[in-house]
């Protein structure tokens, strides 16, 4: 699943001469806690979010001076004094802004959001903000995600392509981890099945506790030549190739 899918695409945006009046008002009318800057090209330049509001409010920092700092003055942090005299978005915003191909993966969103320790990203395409997605965004993504994994498992897999019926068999899925149970004619069909979930798009592992009746693992063919039709021998004829693009 990519940005794309999961991103807002109606996203607010402001350009960097929005005054600061005008930002919260955006703000507090479509309920969010920041929005892109753009320039006249519409590329992304910063985020102004609430923070970046209330640092415009915020009075000098006291609680890190130093003691002799209340004696002989201490030096004005520049980015504070810049944030404090701001009248425009392009003032008071963060930057350099974290972005994020709109075609790139929802995890590599994810693991950008932790790496720099924010909660949103605007997505962009060539350079243009074309949506943002937020941690909210992604935590519904991998929800959905999951319940699309367990379908594909169990009507793809189980019931087209093994010809086996989903109701007897034990499927869960968190996060892309597959647990599956149940009982199946032979040892063979077990590690198939194992094999075609984990080549579901969005699997992370598959922990299996499928039983069987026959341990066929042993077995070997009268003549080399002429391999047994069936579900054991559907990996020597065919590699199973991936599902759920």
């Amino acid at each position: 699943m990519k940005v794309r899918d999961v991103m807002t695409s109606n996203v607010a945006t402001v350009r960097t001469d929005t005054t600061l009046r005008d930002v919260a008002t955006l703000l507090t009318e479509r309920r969010i806690s920041g929005a892109p800057v753009v320039d006249s090209s519409d590329a992304c330049v910063g985020i102004i979010s609430e923070a970046d509001l209330l640092a415009k409010e915020a009075g000098p920092t006291v609680a890190r001076r130093h003691p002799l700092e209340w004696v002989f003055g201490a030096d004005p942090d520049p980015e504070h004094e810049r944030r404090r005299a701001a009248l425009t978005a392009g003032h008071a915003m963060s930057t350099p802004a974290v972005t994020i191909d709109a075609d790139r993966p929802i995890r590599e969103a994810a693991n950008l959001m932790i790496e720099r320790h924010v909660n949103r990203l605007p997505a962009v395409d060539g350079g243009r903000v074309v949506g943002i997605v937020t941690r909210a965004d992604l935590v519904r993504a991998y929800l959905r995600m999951d319940s699309e994994i367990e379908h594909v498992i169990r009507e793809e897999i189980l019931r087209h392509t093994m010809w086996l019926d989903p109701t007897l068999f034990r499927i869960s899925v968190s996060e892309g981890v597959v647990d599956i149970g149940g009982r199946v004619d032979r040892r063979s069909t077990a590690t198939i099945i194992e094999k075609l979930v984990g080549l579901v798009d969005g699997v992370a592992q598959v922990r299996s506790t499928l039983a069987w009746d026959l341990d066929d693992s042993k077995f070997e063919p009268a003549d080399s030549r002429e391999r047994e039709p069936g579900a054991a021998s559907v990996s020597a004829r065919e590699h199973p190739r991936a599902m759920h693009r």
